[in-house]
């Protein structure tokens, strides 16, 4: 019982998306069309992602970039805003989940290092909302993202300028807060030499992808693909969804997450467009509207669990105050 409780703990979400499966397959007789549920094309492109960024984390390139950056830093605002920043720029090409996994640990190692851990919560919350403004950028920037996109058919181009608008205000919102975090000279200290471990390479890229992520979307897309197939539900929520795209994926994301939020809309709602902006302002506002919000907040208490209370504070006024300043900005387009 204490292992299943902790499996449970760890990996909460999965476990939350598999019982909910379960139970909607007691509406929905399974079948072989079961297989017909599954976005086979998100499943493997999240997989492909995930190897490449384990093969990159194991050969260290990123932490080899962030340590030549590193150098050119003079001053404790300079510091966070080139953290915070490099986060948004990682988040474009790594999702905003990995990037944060690589950089948090990082960002409290360097705050240690020159004795300013006290900017850690701040630091920490807008690298959050960084990866959250950087993975809006490609179709690939983040799991629900990469949903939309290969539901959607939305190209590149129109992906990127459908959500422009929200990056600039965004990346102007960051900015402003930035310039609350004091300035002060730091020394920065001799990070050590870098050593690449190559034994083992193989094992410990196929090691490090998250395969419960995998099935935490396939699991997913079963629940969905029942609900769709529940007549009455399925009449309910198209009447509530269709027409109200942001609104709806904004609030379901506030409380599953953008991930979940994505996937339930696209399969009552062909008003992609919509929903796309939707889910990318709703990944803003509370704790678990984001899966990369309860990772860099994992992260954070894990190593500092003294930051809990003042960094959901923090946090969650920052994200409010962006999540009420992008809905204001949808309005008016």
């Amino acid at each position: 019982m204490d292992r299943l409780i902790n499996f449970f703990r760890n990996e909460t979400v999965f476990s939350i998306s598999l019982i909910l499966a379960i139970i909607s397959c007691f509406f929905v007789k399974p079948s072989i069309n079961y297989l017909n549920y599954i976005n086979w094309q998100t499943i493997f492109l999240l997989l492909i992602i995930m190897i490449v960024v384990e093969i990159l984390k194991n050969l260290a390139i990123f932490e080899r970039l962030v340590r030549k950056l590193l150098g050119k830093v003079k001053n404790t605002r300079r510091l966070v805003l080139f953290l915070v920043f490099t986060v948004f720029i990682s988040s474009i090409f790594i999702t905003n989940d990995v990037s944060l996994i690589i950089f948090v640990p990082f960002t409290l190692l360097a705050l240690k290092k020159v004795d300013r851990l006290d900017l850690a919560i701040w630091a920490v919350s807008l690298e959050t909302i960084a990866a959250n403004v950087g993975c809006m950028v490609l179709p690939i920037g983040a799991p629900h993202n990469i949903v939309m996109y290969t539901v959607s058919n939305v190209s590149f181009e129109s992906f990127f300028l459908l959500l422009l608008p929200y990056i600039l205000v965004s990346v102007l919102f960051l900015m402003i807060v930035s310039f609350f975090i004091p300035k002060r000279d730091i020394v920065l200290p001799d990070m050590g030499k870098l050593e690449v471990d190559r034994r083992n390479f193989l094992k410990r890229v196929f090691l490090g992808v998250d395969y419960y992520l995998l099935l935490t979307f396939i699991a997913l897309f079963i629940l969905i693909g029942n609900l769709e197939n529940i007549p009455f539900i399925n009449s309910a929520l198209r009447n509530l969804i269709v027409g109200n795209e942001v609104l709806c994926a904004v609030i379901s994301s506030q409380f599953i997450s953008n991930v979940p939020a994505a996937m339930l809309l696209s399969g009552f709602s062909t008003n992609y467009e919509a929903i796309i902006v939707g889910i990318n302002i709703g990944g803003f506002g509370s704790l678990i509207a984001s899966m990369a919000n309860l990772i860099s907040y994992n992260i954070l208490v894990r190593e500092h669990n003294q930051f809990k209370s003042r960094y959901l504070l923090v946090f969650t006024i920052l994200n409010v105050i962006l999540l009420v300043i992008l809905l204001i900005v949808n309005w008016t387009i």
